[in-house]
């Protein structure tokens, strides 16, 4: 998703005691979820044409929606703000049956983004409820995820927002409880809520597998690798991205004197490379790699030209695209209509 640059030649290089490198964390960026669901868009539009409408955001990055705006996406807050008929992409945070239903009263042609380790907690919330388990569920309340989580058992699931709520939470049968949470939370965070939930209710059952996405985990593992030995972190990713704001956090609980996050680099102040050696960088899963270059770039004028990787995982999982788009107008099938690995 190329951009026209903004304003270049922002950041001086001011002299500082030692060497200056960027330390650059890989994993980072788009995972597979993200790229099925932005994919998933354009061959929207590449099919049936603009305008394709699109509930909520696809992903949290304001980058990205802006991009998708110009092709011909029109992002709408619910389904009934959708014309008659048309069609329309549900986010990779995924949605409730109620919006399902509600697309289906409007006869839209509705194209499921949702990010499949979503699906396998909705699935998961299903499953639960039909056993008459209440569902302690650790998330943001508001995110989309979130609600989308709850709309499957809503009689079901009480919201843990942090392991600060878990004192006061009132349950019914302390001997029918199961945790699961959204995805792109705190993995320590996460860890600690379910650690106090267990203190309180002895019980509790665990979910058959983690739902933190792994791509989640390893951006927080590459950028605690990285903020041990970094003076300052740069997060690329949008304000309302979950796991990016997670990885300004984890930067600073990890050893980075300071951590910000930007949407774009052109927002990197001067002042935050005042006696800094050492920047490191890294980006939300949801964030386009272009961004990360331009900042690359601009640290580079400020005399941050040497990048160091640090890697501590492979990505190469690629997901099948929502099954309206596996074939072309033709008939003839996507490369992407069945998802894998990635060998390229």
């Amino acid at each position: 998703m190329p951009r026209v640059r903004g304003v270049r030649n922002r950041l001086k290089d001011m002299p500082v005691v030692g060497e200056k490198k960027v330390l650059l964390a890989a994993p980072r960026g788009y995972c597979a979820g993200v790229d099925r669901a932005v994919v998933a868009v354009e061959k929207a539009l590449e099919r049936y044409g603009a305008p394709v409408y699109v509930r909520k955001q696809i992903v949290h990055n304001i980058h990205v929606v802006r991009t998708l705006e110009r092709m011909g996406a029109i992002f709408v807050e619910e389904v009934d703000e959708v014309p008659e008929g048309a069609h329309v992409v549900f986010s990779a945070h995924g949605v409730s049956p109620a919006v399902v239903q509600g697309a289906e009263d409007r006869g839209l042609q509705a194209i499921d983004a949702t990010c499949p380790l979503v699906t396998k907690v909705h699935r998961e919330a299903v499953r639960f409820a039909r056993q008459d388990m209440e569902i302690l569920l650790i998330g943001h309340e508001g995110h989309e995820e979130v609600e989308g989580t709850a709309g499957e058992a809503p009689n079901h699931v009480t919201i843990v927002n942090s392991p600060d709520d878990v004192e006061g939470l009132v349950v019914k049968d302390p001997h029918k409880l199961v945790w699961l949470s959204q995805t792109t939370l705190s993995v320590d965070e996460t860890m600690e809520t379910v650690r106090r939930l267990r203190t309180r209710f002895p019980h509790l059952q665990d979910p058959p597998s983690d739902d933190i996405c792994y791509a989640t985990q390893n951006r927080q593992v590459a950028i605690k690798k990285v903020a041990k030995d970094a003076d300052l972190v740069i997060v690329v990713g949008s304000a309302n991205s979950s796991n990016s704001v997670r990885l300004v956090e984890v930067a600073l609980e990890y050893g980075a004197r300071a951590a910000y996050r930007v949407d774009y680099a052109d927002e990197v102040k001067q002042e935050w490379l005042d006696g800094v050696n050492t920047v490191g960088v890294t980006s939300g899963a949801s964030v386009p790699e272009v961004l990360v270059q331009e900042l690359l770039d601009d640290l580079a004028e400020a005399g941050y030209g040497t990048v160091e990787a640090v890697v501590t995982a492979e990505e190469d999982l690629v997901f099948s695209l929502p099954k309206e788009l596996r074939k072309d107008a033709s008939g003839n099938r996507d490369e992407r209509a069945l998802g894998g690995r990635n060998r390229l």
